[in-house]
């Protein structure tokens, strides 16, 4: 009597074989067989017409709070996420001293857009080292898997405290201090250290994150951490990610990648950097992906983490990307509820008074987004969401075909949906105006998928959905270019990821692998436009996107999400370090 069979899917195991069909026995939450499966079953899931893939593998999220209060880390469990790696970027909640917890807040909020209310009310604070918030994540009820790495700033806060958190250098005490806790952090379980040199990272004040000008004495200090616990990952924004849209100079990224390399070969363990195309040097990700490939043979392991669709602003009323934001005329009705709003929007006289040429000094969205330029880069998105729209989709090119003020088709577009349509700005990933460097990525030895960000950037950008975009777009939609085959995204989605961090017991349909799965009708499978939602603690607001077409997922062979809808089944546990494969 098997615990669960899973009969007649298409299996496509993660490997980037060929897909297969068959079925799978699970017992115990591991599989025990692939191929043709005999005897009763407790459960049966008849996944005819269906593929069947292993679970996926997230590795680049912060759902650092979020994880206390969600079982499930919405939206990635809508999107076949059996396995979550947070903790990225150098910020996090661990080490905590009662006394900096507001500031870390604060330096979570500035980095990562997550609305410091909510995290204040979320956070349960009961641990102060890193190993005690490791054992409060522990507690809390799971419905997928999570890991999560040591983050430079909490670490540097709490050794410097003051100093630390305004980028003073690091005294050869403090290095030892700081490798301490990253060491201990890792031989309690944490999966890697995460940092950030990138000038777009600042805390809610304006502060750069701590760790932003570290030396490499700071850094080799405490990378020699992970050689010493012979294990975890180097992650880190690096600076130039975003290149000179972010203050850090558009040949930042090539000066920064020489000392990773040197570090990788110096610890003996993998560094992982975030990698953007950006307008100003838009081959950039070609020069530095030679490179990572060029010292692999030299004993280094430098990987680059990169998004496989665009870097997208959304844009509209509910979103803090709305170009109108510095117009007085629009700031006047700017604080009231969206129905209020749109009524006055729609207005003839607000909407002259908007479109006329008053402008309000200013920073942020409004100012930056508010230029003729821009409306050469924002498009419509539609429903399902299009992330690879042509120049003719334009909001300038609609408006040059209908010959109308450009500035005044935005406006009609935003009040769509009455004022909850979104629009797409592709702030990276796009220079081209296509996702044809993102096809190169997909293919290269020394990239990972990654950066979707789940549970972050809750008023701007919602890309946790990717695993989703890996087969609607890339395995069966595009039409602007070449496409990849099943097998190859899943197992960008699976094992590949997985392995980067050791996790060696799962990203396989195979005996002995870990029971994660997703039954997934491909033909029916499609993206929803993201959405604003008021669901995290407190009410505020946060983006979502949901998916259609997921049949099921499941985590050690228990079913957590059916027909997109969460069930009650709490099998998520807290990865502690990296796992062994199965034995033969």
């Amino acid at each position: 009597m098997h615990d669960l069979v899973i009969r007649g899917g298409r299996i496509v195991d993660g490997t980037g074989a060929a897909a297969f069909d068959g079925d799978i026995a699970v017992n115990d939450g591991l599989i025990t067989e692939v191929g043709k499966v005999t005897g009763e079953a407790r459960r049966t899931i008849d996944a005819t017409g269906r593929i069947v893939t292993p679970g996926f593998v997230d590795i680049h999220t912060h759902y650092d709070a979020q994880a206390t209060w969600d079982p499930h880390l919405l939206p990635s469990g809508w999107h076949g996420v059996t396995t979550a790696v947070c903790g990225n970027c150098g910020v996090g909640f661990a080490p905590a001293k009662p006394e900096r917890r507001e500031w870390l807040i604060g330096l979570m909020e500035g980095v990562e857009d997550i609305p410091g209310a909510a995290l204040a009310e979320g956070i349960q604070w009961d641990w102060e080292t890193f190993p005690e918030y490791l054992d409060a994540l522990d507690r809390a009820p799971k419905a997928i898997d999570i890991g999560t790495h040591v983050p430079h700033g909490s670490v540097r806060a709490y050794v410097m405290e003051e100093r630390g958190a305004r980028n003073e250098a690091a005294t050869a005490e403090d290095i030892a201090a700081m490798y301490e806790i990253v060491k201990e952090g890792l031989e309690a379980g944490a999966l890697g250290f995460s940092t950030s040199r990138t000038m777009g990272h600042r805390a809610v004040d304006g502060e750069p994150v701590p760790g932003t000008f570290a030396q490499e004495d700071e850094l080799f200090g405490i990378g020699q951490a992970l050689a010493d616990a012979g294990c975890g990952v180097f992650e880190l924004a690096g600076a130039g990610a975003a290149g000179d849209a972010a203050g850090d100079g558009p040949d930042s990224a090539l000066d920064e990648i020489d000392w990773m390399h040197r570090l990788s070969a110096k610890i003996g363990r993998p560094v992982s950097f975030a990698m953007l195309q950006f307008d100003s040097r838009p081959d950039q990700w070609r020069e530095l992906l030679a490179i990572c490939e060029q010292t692999h043979d030299k004993g280094a392991e430098v990987i680059a983490q990169f998004a496989a669709r665009p870097f997208g602003i959304l844009t509209g009323h509910q979103t803090e990307a709305n170009p109108f934001l510095n117009r007085p005329a629009y700031a006047e009705i700017a604080h009231l509820p969206l129905e209020e709003r749109v009524k006055r929007l729609r207005d003839p006289a607000v909407r002259t008074r908007i479109l006329g040429d008053e402008r309000a000094e200013g920073e942020g969205f409004g100012s930056l987004l508010d230029v003729p330029e821009m409306l050469k880069k924002i498009f419509p998105m539609g429903d399902p969401p299009d992330y690879e729209p042509g120049p003719e989709k334009s909001i300038a090119a609609i408006a040059e075909r209908e010959g109308r003020d450009a500035t005044e088709v935005l406006y009609d577009y935003m009040l769509g949906d009455d004022g909850r349509e979104l629009l797409l700005l592709p702030f990276f990933n796009y220079s081209n105006h296509d996702l044809e460097p993102m096809h190169e990525m997909i293919e290269s030895p020394v990239t990972v998928l990654s950066l979707g960000d789940g549970g972050a950037h809750c008023g701007i950008i919602c890309d946790a959905s990717l695993q989703t975009f890996m087969l609607t777009h890339w395995v069966r939609d595009r039409t602007r270019g070449p496409r990849i085959s099943l097998e190859r995204a899943v197992h960008r989605m699976t094992q590949d990821t997985a392995r980067v961090y050791g996790l060696l017991d799962r990203g396989v349909i195979a005996p002995g692998y870990k029971a994660d799965f997703n039954v997934i009708h491909l033909e029916d499978l499609k993206l929803r436009r993201p959405e604003m939602a008021f669901d995290l603690p407190g009410g505020a607001r946060r983006l979502l996107q949901k998916s259609e077409g997921y049949d099921c997922t499941l985590v050690a062979g228990e079913v957590v999400m059916e027909n997109g809808v969460p069930t009650e089944a709490r099998p998520g546990r807290l990865l502690r370090g990296a796992t062994s494969p199965p034995t033969a």
